[in-house]
């Protein structure tokens, strides 16, 4: 098969603890993120604002526009680096924020090429201390997306996954999720068979399933296999933004938030909206609740900031907060990781994000562990 589980430590992998939530990203990806003005974003074809797959050639291309005009690059004063390359995919940053800033253990399956790409995701997710004994390393090259973001933090996606190397359904057994207690998967129509067996063997061994909607393209697009997912009964808790709500409920009478969280928590035991800078709203059993934005959460880059909304929302869950607590956790940190490049929280934004929770009266994280 050429694949074979990673590890960083030649030590007995069997001393290490279980993790307590384990992210299912089929590939590995790496994020090229740069901050670009509007003369470069009317060049690239397709929607601003969301994620459309592009082939190698088309994601070179665009590289190389960034690289090669460096007038279109936006600088700031907290962050003067105009391009970044990291670690990326929406579970792997929710679950490195969940280890990194939340002190909770966290694992993942997956897979990366044994190229640069690969041994960059590898080194970034285990020196954040999560768990990669669960990552498969095959001959091949791991995915990659660029993340353009505009003046105002929005950020317009081009994954490139085409020739990726991936987890396939028939690799994942049950040790991948014996002893954990959550499983974090992101919604995609090319991983849907990955998705449904790793759920499967999830449930068996009793762990508690939380899906991310992707974009709204994805809904859009997709919607039917989504809605098949949703009514096994086997999600437990649902993160959309508003866009992916929207798309959800198209063509009903009442397509507002309201209306979008009552229709995911018809499915699930958490449902959960995300509405930028208006906070968010989410249900529990009978409870509905709205919670607010940071308002002093400047966006520089909006990349990452329902991952990580995501992490402190788990985070919360995993502790027994109430549901309100639930959401302003969650609002924390995803105002933490807007305010720098990228999907990963720097030390200073955690920090930010320990002060407000501070000031919210919110059960602060031991991340000493």
């Amino acid at each position: 098969m050429g694949a074979e589980a990673f590890s960083m430590n030649s030590h007995d992998e069997e001393e290490v603890p279980v993790p307590l939530v384990i992210g299912l990203q089929p590939s590995a990806l790496v994020d090229h993120v740069a901050r670009v003005d509007w003369s470069l974003l009317h060049r690239i074809p397709g929607e601003h604002g969301g994620s459309i797959p592009v082939a190698l050639e088309e994601l070179e291309n665009i590289l190389n526009q960034v690289n090669s005009n460096s007038h279109v690059l936006l600088s700031c004063p907290d962050d003067p680096s105009p391009v970044k390359t990291i670690a990326g995919g929406s579970v792997a940053n929710t679950i490195r924020g969940l280890k990194s800033g939340f002190g909770i253990s966290t694992g993942i399956i997956g897979a990366c090429g044994d190229d640069e790409q690969g041994n960059l995701f590898l080194h970034n997710m285990f020196l954040n201390g999560v768990d990669i004994s669960r990552l498969r390393k095959k001959e091949g090259h791991t995915a990659q997306c660029v993340c353009l973001v505009d003046a105002l933090g929005n950020r317009t996606m081009r994954p490139c996954l085409s020739n990726a190397v991936k987890v396939q359904a028939e690799e994942l057994t049950k040790e991948d999720f014996q002893g954990s207690k959550w499983l974090v998967l992101r919604y995609a129509i090319l991983n849907l068979e990955v998705i449904q067996a790793a759920i499967l063997l999830a449930k068996q061994e009793g762990l508690f399933v939380s899906l991310d909607l992707a974009s709204f393209e994805m809904v859009r697009n997709f919607k039917q296999p989504l809605l098949k997912l949703l009514e096994s009964g086997n999600i437990d808790l649902c993160f959309a933004n508003e866009d992916e709500a929207t798309e959800l409920l198209r063509g009903e009478q009442n397509a507002d938030p309201v209306a979008a969280v009552e229709c995911l928590a018809k499915y699930c035991q958490w449902a959960v909206v995300t509405l930028g800078s208006n906070g968010c709203i989410a249900k529990h059993k009978n409870e509905i609740v709205c919670v607010p934005a940071i308002g002093e959460a400047k966006a520089i880059d909006a990349t990452g900031a329902g991952d990580l909304f995501a992490s402190g929302f788990l985070y919360g869950v995993i502790k027994g907060l109430s549901l309100e607590e639930c959401c302003k956790v969650g609002t924390c940190s995803g105002g933490s990781v807007i305010r720098s490049l990228g999907g990963e929280v720097t030390l200073e934004n955690w920090q930010w994000m320990y002060k407000h929770m501070q000031i919210k009266g919110l059960l602060t994280p031991d991340t000493s562990k």
